[in-house]
């Protein structure tokens, strides 16, 4: 009995010391400026998760001129700084970009807000919910219990990000509190949730960006799906007079599937007054010939999202 016991100590022990290490990961190192890490910050709406704040090398010296910053809310919060941290050796490295544009004076100061996905329920906090309503009833059903985990959570996710995480944000930093300054943006269904926020919120964020955008929700072409998104976005796209969207992707891996449904987004999205020219374009669109689905990909073309949603 003394030994079951002993033993039973030891896997609690072991346990409580694996989730003391997934909940305190290596903290990313960026090539520049600092990162300041939101630990399991709390939720009334989602789960806890880690939030890695950016902030460029002048911070101080900015923050003390009385200038404020630029907010950019980044999806997959743990795949954008620090390639040693991540799952696959790779990563958006948002800090080399960001810094690169405000020292060639092409970005007004600007601070990162890396939210972590929350992993088995990424699908079911970035998929937009109100989406569903539009799709029809047995593949509804069963996109809900497989992708979603029978948990549709995105408009809670939506719901922490706006009301819990940017008031704390805006609290802690000397930022911009407007939405246009205020921008989010994401890959693949990181994509979707980006547009999504700009729809469900567009008080709060002035523009989004999609890159590689993943509309059809699952690995394979589907229509039911992509005639959700574009019903939702019809009846309900944000003004084009005070928002900006910028979409793209790919050609090889994933994006390879992807032309088909953007170009129909694309149209959407100009129907409801959006333009790519003229004295204030709001909408860009771009094709990457022989780019694919991942972070090394996203690295090489992060710059003209940026700009194009925060540049002077």
């Amino acid at each position: 009995m003394r030994h079951r016991f002993f033993n039973l100590l030891v896997c609690q022990l072991f346990l409580a010391l694996q989730v003391f290490a997934q909940s305190a990961p290596p903290l990313p190192v960026p090539q520049s400026g600092t990162i300041e890490r939101l630990e399991n910050f709390p939720s009334q709406y989602v789960q806890a998760r880690h939030v890695d704040v950016w902030l460029p090398d002048e911070f101080e010296k900015v923050k003390s001129s009385g200038q404020r910053f630029n907010v950019l809310y980044m999806h997959d919060g743990q795949m954008l700084f620090d390639a040693k941290t991540t799952w696959n050796k790779q990563a958006w490295n948002a800090d080399q970009t960001v810094s690169r544009l405000m020292k060639a004076d092409q970005l007004a100061p600007t601070i990162i807000v890396g939210v972590w996905n929350n992993g088995p329920f990424r699908h079911s906090e970035y998929f937009p919910e109100k989406f569903l309503p539009h799709m029809p009833e047995e593949p509804r059903k069963l996109f809900i219990q497989k992708a979603l985990r029978d948990k549709p959570q995105s408009d809670a996710y939506l719901r922490f990000l706006v009301e819990e995480l940017k008031p704390f944000i805006d609290a802690k930093y000397p930022t911009h509190k407007g939405p246009a300054q205020t921008a989010i943006m994401g890959s693949s269904m990181g994509g979707l949730i980006s547009i999504y926020a700009l729809n469900e919120y567009p008080e709060v964020f002035g523009g989004a960006a999609g890159l590689s955008t993943h509309w059809i929700g699952i690995h394979q072409p589907n229509s039911h799906i992509p005639l959700s998104a574009y019903i939702y976005l019809r009846d309900k796209l944000a003004s084009p007079q005070s928002h900006k969207i910028y979409q793209d992707h790919g050609t090889i891996e994933l994006d390879a599937l992807y032309a088909p449904y953007q170009n129909f987004i694309n149209q959407i999205i100009r129907d409801k007054g959006y333009v790519e020219s003229g004295a204030k374009p709001n909408f860009l669109t771009r094709v990457f010939d022989g780019t694919g689905h991942n972070e090394k990909a996203w690295t090489e073309r992060l710059a003209i999202p940026i700009l194009f949603l925060l540049g002077k």
